[in-house]
């Protein structure tokens, strides 16, 4: 997907950004790797502050669990971890000591996270341990770092997948790390999971949410310039929707927003130019 005046990493930061309500917090950690850190990382704080800049002037960024509502326009690189000297020395509103400080993840006051794996399956469960068996895996993988805290104790999470393709979007991942609607809510409850789980599912063609009742992944929209067949054929589970929405462009006000006030140095998101 590609369009002269936007990029599709603009696309998804902007729709995003819509999806946030003032008032609520908003956890990202901080992913390595071009793509990963690109979707998992980059385009989270830019639709974060996005929303800040626009709609949801009270919303909090936590990011890496200890620097709140960090100023995204002064950023000259991407941190690759989360307590390098660049994050440390970045202005924001304050940092904690402790992790997570004053938010008790476990009563529910994160509203909304990001996620990423290498496997992502219809009922929304995330792998990001191992290819394979476990006990003999083909690839073992960075493990499941805060996935299950992600998926059991925030109020959603965002699926975050940097790729589109049958590997990644599976019948079902090789291991859970993070738990989506297996037998749907009831199946959740069950396993004593009262909050949370999956809302979307992210990809550079498309956006996927959730029938929470059946526990299954179904095509909320389509990207411009993207076709349903090519989303079949990219998916390793069945898609039922026929017709689905188109993923809605960004306007020219929100481009200009996003590019000049949100991340002037383009150290988040590309560019069309670049």
């Amino acid at each position: 997907m590609s369009s002269p005046r936007f990029t599709v990493e603009e696309l998804l930061t902007i729709r995003l950004a819509a999806s946030f309500k003032d008032g609520e917090v908003g956890f990202t950690g901080l992913a390595t790797g071009g793509a990963a850190a690109l979707y998992a990382t980059a385009i989270p704080l830019a639709a974060m502050q996005f929303a800040r800049c626009t709609h949801a002037p009270n919303l909090t960024i936590l990011l890496a669990g200890w620097s709140i509502n960090p100023n995204m326009a002064d950023l000259k690189e991407l941190p690759a971890a989360e307590f390098e000297s660049g994050l440390q020395g970045l202005e924001c509103e304050a940092q904690m000591m402790s992790y997570p400080g004053h938010y008790a993840v476990r009563r529910g006051d994160v509203d909304f996270g990001f996620g990423s794996g290498v496997q992502v399956d219809k009922e929304g469960n995330l792998n990001s341990v191992c290819i394979g068996d476990y006990k003999k895996p083909k690839v073992r993988l960075v493990g499941s770092i805060l996935l299950p805290e992600h998926l059991a104790l925030f109020g959603r999470e965002y699926i975050m997948m940097p790729h589109h393709e049958v590997r990644n979007f599976v019948e079902r991942v090789d291991y859970v790390s993070g738990v989506g609607y297996p037998g749907g809510a009831a199946g959740r409850r069950s396993l004593g999971l009262e909050m949370g789980g999956p809302e979307w599912i992210v990809t550079p063609k498309c956006i996927f949410d959730f029938d929470k009742i059946e526990g299954r992944a179904r095509l909320k929209s389509l990207h411009p310039g993207v076709s349903l067949e090519e989303v079949r054929q990219s998916t390793g589970f069945d898609i039922f929707e026929k017709d689905p929405e188109r993923t809605p462009e960004p306007t020219n006000e929100e481009l200009e927003i996003l590019r000049r006030v949100v991340d002037p140095r383009s150290m988040l998101i590309p560019h069309p130019n670049q």
